[in-house]
């Protein structure tokens, strides 16, 4: 998408912005994944080695507990097939920590139930335990390797846009995100992230977030929105990004994580209570 130099037509591509991620959503925007790497070092967001993934709800505190209690120092853990599925070895005499995994089961109503034959479909959760331990545990393990994303291809133009938006930043840390009550966003290094396009788009959302702030746009979506304020903040945040993306030359089509980031809070947006919900509540 090129730039436009009218307001109206800066509205009609913010417009075909828009639709063309709802179209993507409703097309299947699959799931959505960091665009930066994780490697699990902290402890304080506990990462599961063969999906990637964070630990949500009460398995963050179960694996905080476990590693402050034996003193790890990273926060990457693994079940036993998961660690000698990339040649590790749990040590001898190692203890296991649990993990709980909640899924969803439909089952159908029946007389039993409610006393009533509506034959629909209803949702039933069963959690299912997991062993899990932690890097320190097991003997073998070599992580694979990242390559680096090189400075020279960051973006000029997205680095003068971000500077001109006066937003203090801190670089360095392990997740991208906005704090209000600071007034700053904190963004991973530029090297541990896929591509300069990425790095701005994530750093653009943030700043979506940060726009927010009282002394800027003071936008109250507790108020207005109740419990999807969440939700809605977040769409906003990445709507925000791709515009902007857009408007710099970076991303001339909405890349495919814009709508792969907005499709995972629909569902909360929509006020539907299911398993996802819950754990969407509380990431």
């Amino acid at each position: 998408m090129s730039r436009q130099s009218s307001p109206s037509g800066r509205t009609d591509a913010y417009t075909r912005v828009t639709c063309e991620i709802i179209a993507a959503i409703e097309a299947g925007a699959g799931s959505w994944r960091m665009p930066w790497h994780h490697n699990g070092t902290a402890i304080t967001r506990p990462t599961n080695l063969a999906s990637g993934k964070r630990y949500r709800g009460i398995n963050v505190l179960m694996l905080w507990v476990a590693a402050n209690s034996a003193g790890y120092v990273e926060g990457l853990w693994g079940t036993y097939r998961q660690w000698q599925a990339v040649g590790a070895q749990v040590c001898k005499g190692e203890r296991a920590t649990a993990v709980v995994l909640w899924k969803e089961m439909k089952r159908k109503a029946s007389d039993d139930d409610d006393g009533e034959e509506d034959g629909d479909d209803r949702p039933r959760l069963f959690a299912r335990t997991f062993s899990v331990f932690n890097r320190a545990q097991v003997d073998g393990y070599e992580p694979q390797a990242r390559p680096q994303l090189a400075e020279e291809t960051r973006s000029v133009e997205a680095d003068e846009f971000f500077a001109s938006l006066q937003i203090p930043m801190t670089t360095g840390v392990y997740d991208a995100h906005y704090r209000i009550d600071e007034d700053r966003i904190y963004m991973p290094p530029f090297g541990t992230f896929q591509d300069s396009a990425a790095y701005a788009g994530t750093l653009f959302h943030e700043s979506g977030h940060a726009t927010g702030a009282k002394h800027r746009l003071d936008r109250d979506f507790g108020t207005r929105f109740a419990s999807r304020a969440r939700a809605m903040e977040e769409a906003v945040a990445e709507l925000t990004a791709s515009y902007i993306l857009a408007d710099l030359g970076i991303a001339h089509r909405p890349r495919p994580d814009h709508a792969a980031y907005i499709a995972s809070w629909l569902a909360l947006w929509r006020g539907e209570h299911n398993s996802s919900n819950r754990e969407l509540a509380i990431m």
